[in-house]
């Protein structure tokens, strides 16, 4: 005697069936066809009947008929591995579960094989579009294969300015930092920056133009004597801070384009048996979880906004717009904590 074969789940027709309307109305309802128009009452029935049953779309069966999966595909090199930038993929997956479609992400580590593969499997899925992400801001070559879906740079630029990007508004962060330190009273600011300008890092040529504006709009100059260009991390941060700290007239106050470039700063002036920040003000960038306020004091800086850039990437994938070139620069908001006041003595 053959086996029955199982059902698989209620179907349409259950719904239709529970809710009193056409299988039609169930399937107009649920994906919320434009210019079908039904009462609250019947869209609650569906709604409620749908709960009721435990009813499902067959996602494969709707790939098939509009051409594209509710997918968006999130491609990333080392996003996912980023403790502080994983909240990236928290923001686009909030956004894409909004309009009830599923974030697929995948981490390629910076290995261009892997990302090839990664973007033909993607692909595969008939994605409704795909948000390509980058660790920290920079220009980046965008594979050719995205110029044939809807796409979206994250936390970087697109190279050729084919497809738009959204990134950190990096002046406006540098800016807001060391406006942050004059308010305060300090005229002595120096910076300690993450890469040096030539290397074209918006990042760090941001910071720095955001810098350079803030004291040139009060009035002091920019001293070539006070800003330092290291690679970011501690012991950069801690040789620079040392060298600025023990100069015949030292700053009263460091902006440092990163959280760990503060963290070396504190330790210098540990050394130097100085406070943070009786003796010197320090503002970082970042508001790296992980560090900023476990530093003592807490470390006032700079929050990149990851979900918020997560969420308007995907934003701009679900308004499908035509694909253009421009880049959209999100705030970042100053997180004050306890490591800035002002001089002891003006300077």
């Amino acid at each position: 005697m053959p086996r029955s074969r199982p059902r698989s789940g209620p179907t349409m027709h259950d719904v239709a069936a529970a809710a009193g309307v056409s299988q039609a109305t169930v399937s107009l309802v649920l994906n919320s066809a434009s210019g079908s128009r039904f009462s609250a009452e019947t869209r609650q029935r569906v709604q409620d009947a749908v709960e009721q049953l435990g009813y499902r779309t067959n996602a494969h069966a709707k790939t098939l008929r509009d051409g594209v999966s509710g997918i968006i595909g999130f491609l990333g090199d080392a996003v996912a591995t980023t403790p502080f930038a994983g909240k990236i993929i928290e923001g686009a997956q909030e956004r894409a579960w909004e309009d009830g479609l599923l974030l697929l992400t995948m981490n390629t580590g910076g290995d261009k094989a892997l990302e090839r593969a990664s973007l033909d499997s993607m692909l595969s899925y008939k994605v409704a579009g795909v948000v390509y992400a980058a660790m920290y801001h920079r220009r980046l070559d965008v594979p050719d294969a995205l110029h044939g879906v809807p796409s979206v740079v994250l936390n970087s630029q697109d190279r050729d300015h084919k497809l738009p990007s959204v990134a950190p508004d990096e002046e406006l962060g540098g800016y807001t930092a060391t406006r942050h330190l004059l308010d305060a009273g300090h005229r002595r600011v120096a910076m300690i920056n993450i890469e040096s300008l030539e290397s074209e890092l918006p990042a760090a040529v941001g910071r720095f133009n955001g810098y350079t504006r803030a004291l040139t709009e009060a009035g002091l100059p920019v001293k070539p004597s006070l800003v330092r260009f290291g690679t970011g991390n501690e012991l950069d941060g801690f040789n620079h801070a040392m060298d600025l700290l023990t100069a015949e007239h030292p700053p009263t106050a460091i902006f440092c384009a990163n959280d760990r470039t503060a963290w070396g700063a504190y330790q210098a002036a540990s050394e130097l048996r100085l406070t943070v920040p009786g003796d010197v003000s320090i503002v970082g960038f970042d508001n790296q979880e992980t560090l900023a306020p476990h530093l003592r004091p807490g470390l006032t800086t700079l929050e990149l906004p990851f979900i918020e850039m997560g969420r308007r990437a995907v934003e701009l994938l679900l308004q499908d717009a035509e694909p253009s070139a421009q880049v959209e620069l999100m705030t970042c908001p100053l997180i004050e904590r306890n490591s800035v006041t002002h001089p002891k003595e003006k300077p």
